[in-house]
């Protein structure tokens, strides 16, 4: 960690020897400012149990933040090959000399897989046969939630649809991620992050300005309506406690991305103002975008007036471009956008990075370094607030994970089971729903599970 984003993390314009006090009390005892231990809050999810047909990214991050909280999620994957997404290496963990002969012909595990699926059981169920079918729908009579991601349709023909499972559970809360949702014209069309950033008018909005147009660098529609999910879920949770009855929850990318244009899309509803390309800059405000340093990148938004007379007196050394009627008013800023980007750039690159940040750091401007993927765990807040949890895998030994990202009473729910490997707890799971030792090995002889 540099000494300059230690100073930039611990200062502030007033208090700053008093901040740092506060930060390194709390990363050293874990307590809240006022002194009170640390508490947290039982899994509210503890005792509801998810049945998770779903694989890739968008329905596994729904069913980790329910895990998270404390749902038992079982995810129901394919015989023998599981999630799509534990092929999807390099890379993968290294695997144990140890590791559980049961899983040694299944490859290393993917690190994509291992990043949505922790607090998951896994087992594998063939449902395309009868005594399969017969498996899951034993699994639906006991669950609360069911969670499925396949095309519009395509589980009713397994006799797993909604209409199916209302019958078997009739307080099932069955939430279906799709690409377009479940009626109109692209309802049996397959969703693709990437297709839907394309179609729904995100990729339009992202890139250079006079360049092609680029997709996010995550799958932001994915995680995205995995979010809109797990939230559906919870309000269908509070409504089944209300009536006793369950719900159809209709989630999927084009509506999820459509709504996360947010004010793109009301300046074309409202005002029928196209979208554009801005690269990291804003249409409406500036100077709000990145500059080059002479060994890096730093985004800057001084979004009002008295932040850009503080940028300009201090940090471009200029004290007369606020009065400048050129420079006066953001108005103004933005119709001579070209001339004061090229006066800032001029400045930022006659120094580095560190420099910059340095100068910054308690302006009241706002900043911050374009960091790469290190040097964003490296920050001084990773550490501070334990963003970074380490688990033990069974094959891999010890894995790094991103930790749930939020806290309730300043503790975060933990992480108490890593992600499984493929099949791991299906004779665990088949064993709680009655079935015998020799049951399960004439249905694993079958290729069942």
């Amino acid at each position: 960690m540099s000494a300059v984003l230690l100073r930039r993390a611990v200062s502030s314009t007033r208090g700053a020897t008093r901040g740092c006090e506060i930060v390194l009390r709390n990363v050293r005892t874990l307590n809240v400012d006022h002194g009170a231990p640390v508490q947290g809050i039982p899994p509210p999810l503890q005792g509801i149990k998810i049945l998770d047909l779903t694989r890739v990214l968008a329905g596994p991050t729904s069913t980790m933040l329910l895990a998270d909280l404390g749902a038992d999620v079982i995810k129901v994957e394919e015989v023998s090959r599981g999630d799509d997404t534990r092929s999807w290496n390099p890379p993968s963990a290294p695997l144990l000399a140890d590791a559980p002969e049961q899983a040694s012909h299944l490859p290393p595990e993917s690190a994509y897989f291992l990043a949505v699926n922790r607090n998951k059981r896994s087992i594998t169920v063939n449902f395309k046969q009868p005594e399969g079918l017969a498996i899951i729908h034993k699994l639906v009579k006991e669950s609360d939630i069911l969670v499925e991601n396949f095309i519009s349709g395509k589980l009713a023909e397994s006799g797993l649809g909604w209409e199916d499972c209302r019958k078997i559970n009739p307080r099932l809360i069955y939430a279906s991620i799709t690409g377009y949702g479940q009626t109109g014209p692209f309802s049996k069309a397959a969703g693709y992050d990437v297709i839907v950033e394309a179609e729904a008018g995100l990729m339009h909005i992202t890139g250079e300005p006079d360049g092609p147009p680029c997709k996010v660098g995550v799958a932001a529609t994915d995680i995205a309506t995995g979010l809109y999910a797990h939230g559906a879920i919870m309000a269908a949770l509070l409504s089944r406690q209300r009536t006793g009855q369950g719900v159809w929850i209709d989630c999927n990318l084009f509506e999820s991305q459509l709504a996360g244009l947010a004010n793109i899309a009301s300046n074309y509803l409202i005002a029928g103002q196209e979208g554009g390309r801005h690269g990291t800059a804003h249409p409406s405000i500036v100077p709000y975008q990145v500059f080059p340093c002479k060994d890096g990148f730093i985004m800057i938004g001084a979004g009002n007036d008295k932040q850009f007379k503080l940028f300009a007196e201090k940090i471009l050394e200029r004290p007369d471009l606020p009065s400048d009627p050129k420079f006066s008013n953001n108005k103004a800023r933005v119709a001579n956008r070209q001339a004061l980007v090229s006066l800032i750039t001029e400045t930022l690159q006659k120094e580095g990075r560190d420099h910059w940040i340095e100068k910054l750091t308690g302006l009241g401007v706002p900043f911050g370094p374009i960091n790469n993927i290190r040097q964003t765990f490296a920050h001084p807040q990773v550490a501070a607030r334990e963003m970074v949890t380490e688990v033990e895998h069974p094959r891999a030994g010890k894995i790094k994970l991103v930790s749930p990202a939020v806290t309730y009473n300043g503790k975060r729910m933990p992480i108490s089971k890593p992600p499984p490997y493929l099949s791991q707890h299906t004779t665990e799971v088949l064993t709680e729903l009655g079935y015998s030792e020799s049951e399960i090995a004439g249905l694993r002889e079958k290729k069942i599970i």
